[in-house]
């Protein structure tokens, strides 16, 4: 509880017990009186001074307003107790709704310890504590075990365990050694680090996603705009009703006074307060971006909530997305497989393209250069070469067919590497991306459980490729071998063949598909984390690399706009129901706070449960 909540509830405890002392002492009427002007004041004095504030700028009609004229007219008439206890209901009501926003606000406010307090930089042999933001690129800082990472690089010394729960979500630390890039925002757990800077603070990752989450409550949802109209219209309409209420009645209706008027006026307005809805619906919204935020989602405002709850089609970048975006080989074809991984692997040795790479992982580390010479790079073929004084060949079937050697094509499905000796083919490698194991589960679960209608895949892979993937996890429709241009173009097709209320979401893995992520009603960026691109171009960020998030995205935010229809609808019935029941005379004020105060709480603690994301189970 923050220092304002723990002096609000004194007064409200000086209250009650200042209302007690009335009730049970035998106190003379004057004496009860000025006891019932201090709890007046002590719960009511700040709700008076907004008003009188809110008047002066122009701002007349609001709840302050509303509950200030209302328990003032209970003075009048001579009903002291019923405008301490208002007051009193409403202030209970205010510590109650404050607790629950700085609850849901934690939840998004515990990522803010990214925020690096200095970095250790070595100058004139000195390690000295400097702001962040003096640091330059190129320079290298010294991160004890247990600090946070300042600032984006690269590690020059050391080995350690990083704790990045606060960028991802995830618990299970990571390695960073000599060589590795490091982000902002991490916490260095065992060993000290040296790290050259290669980001300035402003263009860092934690800076980028303080940003993000700092204005994510700028972009609001639709109902929240309407829940702004409303009360802007709402509000005059009531006082205007409750003016009625108090001199006209008298007029028409025999024994029927101003003061009983004037008492059903007053509750008319303390019933009309439209806390519940004001309190709950940006409190749903807050709690929804929260509960996200502890999962390692992280959605930059309210109406992208609203969007992917509507989400119908969701289409697929291939590459970083459903595979893991890594070359390996998955197949070796050979009456001598070890000759034949021998010769690729030395024939590749010089070579970083990702191909070669693969090969090499798969093959022998202590391999002798020493026997490879005429190293021939063939563009879009492959490498010619001699090894052992023998010529060799390591391509595809264009490399085969040029160099006139005997071979049999197969119809294996992915990137077919020939190998062979002198004019023999020794056989072949099949060199494929891996497809993320949860790949097949999370279509499955978009579609099943979370209502997805059509699910795409985008790549700019062979079409046997993308076919062979698209129908191992399931994806409905594949369109291959498109440039980055062709994708957008297709997604504008995809988008104009929806219904009007139905949005389609892409999801890509942020580095090369930021037209895409742009261009969709709503861009989700896979395994984001450091990339600048993601996170700008995307709307909702999956700050690590697991694929099923975005059904726990998706699923949260239908979730999230459920609770706040549930909160419109609960308040809005409720409030009619007593307005009426206040205009008739059967409700009197006490029961109207009840309901107010009521209603706000229910709706508060419903908006709560937006909140409660058990990570990974959300589907469950």
């Amino acid at each position: 509880m923050s220092k304002k909540e723990k002096r609000e509830l004194i007064k409200i405890l000086i209250t009650i017990f200042l209302l007690i002392v009335i009730t049970i002492l035998p106190v003379i009427d004057e004496l009860k009186l000025i006891l019932y002007i201090i709890a007046y004041l002590m719960v009511g004095y700040n709700v008076i001074k907004k008003a009188l504030r809110n008047i002066f700028r122009g701002d007349l009609f609001d709840e302050n307003f509303l509950m200030s004229i209302a328990t003032m007219g209970a003075i009048i008439t001579g009903e002291y107790l019923e405008a301490v206890l208002v007051m009193l209901l409403y202030q209970i009501g205010e510590l109650f709704q404050s607790y629950a926003v700085g609850k849901s606000r934690k939840s998004i406010t515990d990522l803010m310890d990214i925020r690096p307090d200095y970095a250790n930089i070595e100058r004139d042999g000195k390690l000295i504590k400097v702001d962040s933001e003096e640091v330059n690129i190129g320079e290298q800082i010294v991160v004890q075990p247990g600090e946070k990472i300042p600032l984006d690089g690269l590690v020059k010394k050391g080995k350690s365990m990083l704790d990045t729960s606060a960028l991802t979500g995830e618990s299970i630390p990571r390695k960073a050694e000599k060589g590795d890039a490091v982000l902002s925002g991490c916490i260095n757990k065992t060993g000290i680090l040296t790290i050259q800077v290669t980001k300035k603070f402003e263009e860092s990752t934690a800076s980028k996603i303080l940003d993000l989450v700092e204005n994510a409550s700028n972009k609001k949802a639709k109902a929240e705009n309407f829940i702004t109209k409303f009360a802007k219209y709402y509000t005059p309409i009531v006082v205007i009703l409750a003016l009625i209420l108090a001199f006209l009645p008298p007029l028409f209706i025999k024994n029927l006074t101003v003061i009983d008027c004037l008492k059903r006026a007053m509750t008319f307005l303390v019933i009309s307060c439209p806390c519940a809805l004001v309190i709950s619906v940006p409190l749903g919204f807050f709690g929804g971006l929260g509960g996200a935020s502890k999962n390692g989602i992280l959605i930059k405002g309210s109406n992208y909530l609203e969007t992917l709850a509507n989400t119908k089609t969701v289409v697929f970048d291939k590459t970083g997305t459903l595979t893991e975006g890594k070359f390996q080989v998955i197949k070796i074809e050979s009456d001598n497989k070890e000759k034949l991984l021998d010769i690729a692997t030395l024939a590749e040795s010089f070579s970083t393209h990702p191909i070669a790479l693969a090969i090499k992982e798969k093959g022998k580390s202590d391999i002798n250069k020493n026997r490879i010479k005429n190293i021939k790079e063939v563009a879009g073929k492959g490498i010619s070469a001699q090894i052992d004084n023998k010529a060799v060949y390591v391509g595809n079937d264009k490399l085969m067919e040029e160099h006139e050697i005997n071979y049999k094509k197969t119809e294996e499905i992915g990137t077919i590497i020939y190998v062979a000796e002198e004019k023999e083919c020794l056989g072949f490698i099949v060199i494929a991306d891996k497809i993320k194991e949860n790949a097949k589960e999370t279509i499955s679960i978009l579609k099943n459980k979370n209502h997805i209608n059509s699910t795409i895949m985008l790549t700019g892979d062979k079409t046997e490729i993308a076919s062979s993937i698209a129908t191992q996890v399931g994806v409905d429709k594949v369109y291959a071998e498109l440039l980055p241009k062709d994708k957008v173009d297709k997604l504008e097709m995809i988008l104009k063949e929806q219904n009007k209320n139905e949005k389609v979401a892409f999801v890509g893995d942020g580095m090369n598909d930021a037209p895409v992520l742009t261009r969709a009603d709503v861009g989700i960026a896979m395994g984001a984390l450091g990339s600048d691109a993601a996170i700008e171009a995307a709307d909702v960020v999956i700050m690590d690399d697991d694929i099923s998030k975005i059904n726990d995205a998706i699923k949260l935010s239908q979730r999230t706009i459920r609770i706040v229809k549930q909160n419109i609808y609960f308040a809005i019935g409720i409030k009619i129901f007593f307005l009426l029941l206040g205009a008739l005379g059967i409700a009197n004020m006490m029961e109207a706070v009840f309901a107010d105060v009521g209603v706000s709480m229910i709706a508060i603690l419903n908006s709560m449960r937006a909140l409660k994301v058990k990570k990974n189970t959300i589907n469950g």
